[in-house]
């Protein structure tokens, strides 16, 4: 599927028709009528914008993919700022009242906060701030990494960090880590570059830090930063003492003097299982597991697989990693994944198919706003897909199934910290824009002991050199996402709490959550579905003690 290039022109004469619709509206139909007409051209563009960025990470070195990106990154900020001008339009207006009631007030709530990060005096630095992220991409989607004979992108090389034979996986870690070392200045000047930019575009907008320019871009409408360090020290004073017994039990479970950070992914009783069968063997057993629990989860992955909307092998030239995408033109989502044959391709791809099917299932709301979710709500319906499907498990470990429950739950609390972390790292980096790369390093570091005081780089020195997080693609490309991962994990934790006991009313609890898309915002949303927001002092307490009843630790 493709769409042609817009004519900027030919769009910007139509939000110019836009607003002068609004402005003639002689009654209530004909305003509400202005913004489903707006809402459709966004579901246009929106589409386009999706597809050169799929196209692109398909295939980095691709010329005209390159070109294409490229232009989005021209247009996006243009788009930005048209729309801009019809939600401040609206805003600041009589009719603002009127909207909210038609379409809901959080939707007014989204544009002022959309509105609050544009401006016609960033435009062009927002253009660069495109170019930079995609820099990053590009950077590593090249990446060839020769080892144990042969080249590897960066992807192609987690079979060999997570292997039983620890010699390989150290020698893998080490080759894979001097590439980055290699790259460490390129790295370092790179977000220097990004942090420096967005500093500045934060000031023209009013603000002394990027930090409450990176809050309203992901829209948290219902907290703030204040919230997020009191969740993250929740996290430090609960659930930092269960990850360090756990890593305590892979050391002595490994029978090793010192877990080392290439020893991390290998569980005290040997290498995570593995998935059996190929690709397409995987994707057979995924539709019968998918066919025993929601009918309408079923039915999307059957219409993804005929029409092709999956994308999960890795090669040469794909940028790393995974994401669902999402093309609203149509109503349809698409999954971009790099299987390496270990157990986190059934993670990855469950994690997707949770996207995918809460795209598909709110794609009836009535704007594009509500029809996706701010990150850290979208992230519960991932997460729990993860933790939900774990019954259907059998159907790809085998005997190994159980086992690997038991790995992926371990992961996810040992990730909690890590998610902490990397959100604690920006917000002192932004906090300190002008330190130099190395007091950068020497942030990370310090805030290292804290979340992950088990944590031990070995000879691996790009590692100890306090420059892990370059590893890190959203501080590069979506900087202040990642404590979302750990938000809707809290919230992922209780579904599956429930699920133990009552999978039925489960199940039918996360479809609602689902379709009810981004109607409301965060806080609302953890409510209606009967779970307890990550802000509210405790939240960890009850995951956290089922997790050691699960995981056979004692009370702390």
């Amino acid at each position: 599927m493709w769409v042609e290039a817009p004519d900027w022109d030919v769009v910007a004469a139509r939000y110019d028709e836009l607003q002068a619709a609004w402005k003639s509206a002689g009654d209530a139909a004909a305003r509400r009528q202005v913004i489903v007409d707006w809402d459709a051209l966004r579901r246009e563009t929106a589409t386009w914008v999706a597809l050169v960025h799929l196209r692109f990470q398909r295939d980095t070195r691709d010329d005209q993919a390159c070109a294409a990106r490229a232009l989005v990154d021209k247009l996006g900020p243009r788009f930005d700022e048209r729309n801009s001008r019809i939600q401040r339009m609206v805003l600041e207006g009589p009719h603002r009242d009127e909207i909210g009631a038609h379409f809901g007030d959080h939707v007014l709530d989204l544009w002022a906060a959309d509105a609050s990060t544009v401006s016609p005096a960033i435009q062009d630095d927002l253009v660069t701030e495109r170019e930079l992220q995609a820099r990053y991409t590009s950077l590593q989607g090249g990446a060839k990494i020769l080892f144990d004979g042969e080249e590897h992108t960066l992807s192609g090389m987690l079979k060999y960090r997570v292997s039983a034979d620890r010699e390989l996986r150290h020698g893998a870690s080490r080759a894979y880590w001097s590439w980055y070392g290699e790259q460490a200045q390129t790295f370092d000047a790179l977000y220097d570059e990004l942090v420096t930019l967005r500093t500045s575009m934060a000031r023209r907008l009013g603000h002394k830090t990027f930090v409450p320019v990176a809050y309203a871009r992901k829209r948290r409408v219902d907290y703030d930063r204040h919230d997020v360090a009191n969740y993250r020290q929740q996290i430090v004073d609960e659930v930092v003492p269960l990850a360090a017994e756990l890593r305590e039990r892979q050391r002595k479970g490994l029978g090793l003097s010192t877990l080392h950070l290439w020893d991390e992914q290998m569980q005290a009783d040997g290498p995570p299982p593995s998935p059996d069968g190929d690709r397409q063997e995987l994707m057979i057993r995924a539709q019968t597991m998918f066919g025993s629990t929601l009918p309408e989860l079923a039915q999307l992955y059957d219409t993804m697989t005929e029409r092709q909307l999956l994308d999960l092998g890795s090669r040469e030239g794909k940028s790393g990693g995974g994401f669902c995408t999402w093309f609203p033109r149509w109503g349809l989502p698409y999954i971009f994944a790099n299987f390496n044959g270990t157990h986190g391709d059934v993670r990855v791809f469950t994690h997707e198919m949770g996207h995918a099917f809460q795209r598909f299932s709110s794609r009836g709301q009535p704007l594009l706003d509500t029809v996706g979710c701010t990150s850290e709500s979208a992230e519960i319906h991932s997460m729990s897909l993860e933790l939900l499907t774990w019954p259907g498990m059998d159907h790809f470990f085998g005997d190994g199934a159980e086992r690997f429950r038991r790995v992926h739950l371990a992961d996810h609390i040992t990730f909690l910290p890590y998610g902490a972390l990397v959100d604690h790292f920006q917000h002192s980096v932004h906090d300190a824009p002008d330190a130099t790369p190395d007091e950068r390093a020497s942030m990370w570091s310090e805030l290292e002991k804290i979340y992950l005081p088990w944590r031990d780089p070995g000879d691996l020195a790009h590692p100890a050199s306090g420059r892990f997080w370059q590893a890190q693609m959203h501080i590069y490309r979506v900087p202040f996402y990642y404590i979302d991962y750990t938000l809707a994990l809290t919230c992922a934790l209780q579904l599956w709490d429930r699920s133990l006991s009552d999978p039925a009313q489960t199940w039918k609890t996360y479809a609602e959550l689902c379709r009810r898309g981004g109607s409301m915002p965060f806080r609302k949303l953890v409510a209606s579905a009967g779970l307890q927001s990550p802000f509210e002092p405790g939240c960890l307490t009850s995951v956290i003690d089922r997790a050691r009843g699960y995981l056979e630790l004692g009370p702390a």
